[in-house]
């Protein structure tokens, strides 16, 4: 029986109200909430004396928790660790120098606002030694060693413009690009030697997985490198984490980091047994709303395959990625590489002991065309090459997105429309969370600037607006901090 994923704003009042309109609803003999209970209590119920405690069962048991106790447990650690990260400005200037150093994957994380961290810090040089939040994100190693010297609690204590801990501060803050990588290892053993958490962290509007002192380090996001960089000395200072005892199956900082190529982040966390034990302290405190150890590599393998990321494919099969099992959506991976006309990625999954059915009629053609393989044009008659244009109309979103740069030409040479917006299914296939856009939106998006160059030349409309914000691709680009597409695009 699915469960029903509690929401981010979920409270136990709520929840109460909803347990005891159950109960009237069972009393009066609704069809429905008596449905609703025979599905999640296999005891014979009498409708007339249905008690309360039966009803907040039944609710504890569609949202996935075992009994009621558990689902109040579960509320209150998201109550504790909850963190909206309010973007309003603060009085207090070491606060606001640390809302303005540190990312908070809000919609004003741009370059822009760690220049103004920079320029407070240069009018204000004294915030660092009365704060250890401002000390952290600065990373002055001298200004913490004074400061816990003072004080060791400190290390721990959550404070600042978000009520976290200081070590937060230092793996989150982008205030200098250029910063070295010896303070910045210094400020983080001192904070660890003086009790500050490997595996501290936040739940974000109160979701899951937790933004943890690692998933920081890592950086990155669906807005991009531009506007949510990784830490200057990501590999150093999460390896420090990692030596530390942070838990290595961290799915913010994997989901943070799988949009691009590069795969730095998933060698060292198998270094250190991601995809192995129990999940850390995290998974200890949410249980089931976190994914396992085996779903959050089976995780990157799905992405890497739709996205062609061969290397990625190697990587997680070598460290024992499941490459036979079938996909969320009922695929096998390499019916997925198939389709997606990622001939390398099929022969690494075959190799790895991968089967998948063969692929026929559109779905073959269409993998030929991705590959960028012209001798299958002569193989498309005009109803096959109809039908594929009208199953798959946002075909060269598809490419675009998937990097399939060789793949454009030959699909604007097919009668496929360059300037196709990307339906919901299929946004939902890839995993990309805004539907809408064009090829162009995406390229800008990504900065990448071959793409766009190409995608202009073969036709597409740099007015275009996507469906959903009714934006062009040179606003996306601007949006994403990549500064070189949108001048290519202004122009």
């Amino acid at each position: 029986m699915p469960t029903i994923r509690l929401p981010a704003d979920a409270r136990l009042d709520g929840l109460r109200d909803r347990a005891r309109a159950l109960q009237r609803a069972v009393r009066a003999g609704d069809a429905a909430a008596l449905g609703r209970v025979a599905a999640r209590h296999s005891a014979e119920v009498s409708p007339g004396a249905f008690p309360l405690s039966l009803a907040r069962l039944v609710i504890a048991r569609e949202h996935g928790f075992a009994s009621w106790p558990r689902l109040k447990r579960h509320l209150d650690v998201l109550a504790r660790h909850r963190r909206d990260l309010d973007p309003a400005a603060r009085a207090d200037p070491a606060e606001e120098f640390c809302r303005l150093a540190c990312l908070a994957y809000d919609g004003d994380d741009a370059p822009e606002r760690r220049a103004r961290a920079r320029r407070l810090l240069a009018t204000r040089p004294d915030l660092p030694r009365g704060d250890i939040g401002a000390a952290a994100a600065a990373s002055d190693p001298d200004a913490v060693r004074d400061l816990l010297a003072g004080d060791r609690s400190l290390a721990r204590r959550e404070a600042g413009p978000y009520a976290l801990p200081p070590l937060l501060y230092l793996t989150y803050s982008r205030l200098d690009p250029e910063v070295r990588e010896e303070p910045v290892l210094a400020v983080a053993r001192l904070l660890l030697r003086a009790g500050a958490d490997p595996n501290a962290g936040f739940l974000w509007q109160g979701l899951a997985p937790p933004f943890t002192a690692l998933t920081g380090a890592f950086g990155e996001g669906e807005s991009g490198p531009g506007r949510q960089p990784r830490h200057p000395h990501s590999s150093a200072l999460a390896r420090l984490l990692l030596s530390a005892g942070a838990d290595p199956n961290d799915g913010q900082a994997l989901y943070n980091r799988m949009f691009r190529p590069g795969d730095d982040h998933l060698e060292l966390l198998f270094a250190y047994g991601l995809g192995e034990g129990d999940g850390g302290p995290w998974r200890a405190r949410l249980g089931d709303a976190l994914d396992t150890p085996a779903e959050l590599v089976r995780g990157q393998l799905t992405w890497a395959i739709d996205h062609g990321f061969a290397g990625r494919v190697r990587l997680l099969a070598a460290h024992g990625a499941d490459v036979r099992s079938p996909l969320p959506d009922g695929r096998t991976p390499v019916e997925a590489a198939a389709r997606g006309g990622h001939t390398e990625i099929v022969t690494l999954l075959e190799a790895a002991g991968a089967r998948g059915p063969r692929i026929t009629g559109v779905d073959a053609l269409v993998a030929a065309w991705l590959a960028g393989d012209r001798a299958a044009v002569a193989e498309a008659g005009s109803g096959l090459l109809a039908r594929a244009r009208a199953e798959r109309p946002a075909l060269v979103v598809e490419a675009a997105e998937a990097g399939r740069t060789a793949a454009v030409p030959l699909l604007a040479e097919l009668g496929f429309d360059l300037d196709a917006r990307l339906d919901a299914a299929t946004a939902a296939r890839l995993r990309l969370g805004v539907p809408g856009g064009t090829a162009l939106h995406w390229a800008a998006w990504r900065g990448d600037l071959g793409l766009t160059r190409l995608l202009l030349e073969l036709g597409a409309d740099p007015g275009v607006r996507d469906a959903r914000f009714g934006t062009t691709p040179l606003e996306w680009a601007r949006r994403a901090s990549q500064d070189a597409s949108a001048e290519l695009l202004a122009d």
